[in-house]
């Protein structure tokens, strides 16, 4: 299992979603550079200390797709079904973006986004995941050709 390198794919995207949950994903700042809010995937958190769980649906995607890669990881034997577990994790990150982007445009009257480091973790996580079904095809074709031989 750990043998083949879309595992460690895998688990290296599944790692950097899971950072992306616990870290901010970027700043709300006035003109002057002033604070105004910190993104979190769950919450933003105002420079007065208050919470707003606005942003709760960021978080379930990015936890739904983390949870995804880590479960295509156990799913080395049937590969049809990894295939299908990589590409709706790959679709969620995608979705992941989506939402961020129309949040951060609906939420930015009059102050600047900034995004952090953890923001691009996803984009790398994306990254890692096509990596990962390119290998996962590559096995199973394959396995496919090998069976011809027979």
């Amino acid at each position: 299992m750990l043998q083949r390198i879309q595992t460690l794919y895998l688990l290296i995207a599944a790692v950097l979603q899971t950072v992306c949950l616990c870290r901010p994903v970027g700043l709300f700042l006035t003109e002057d550079g002033e604070l105004v809010a910190r993104l979190f995937n769950l919450w933003t958190s105002s420079a007065e200390g208050t919470h707003s769980l606005a942003p709760w649906a960021l978080f379930a995607i990015l936890l739904i797709a983390t949870t995804l890669t880590l479960i295509s990881i156990f799913l080395f034997r049937t590969r049809a079904l990894q295939m299908r577990a990589v590409s709706l994790s790959i679709v969620l990150l995608v979705g992941y973006y989506a939402y961020l982007v129309v949040f951060v445009w609906l939420h930015s009257e009059g102050v600047s986004f900034r995004p952090t480091i953890s923001a691009a973790l996803p984009l790398c996580s994306l990254i890692l995941l096509y990596l990962a079904f390119r290998g996962i095809l590559k096995d199973e074709l394959l396995i496919r050709s090998l069976d011809r031989l027979r």
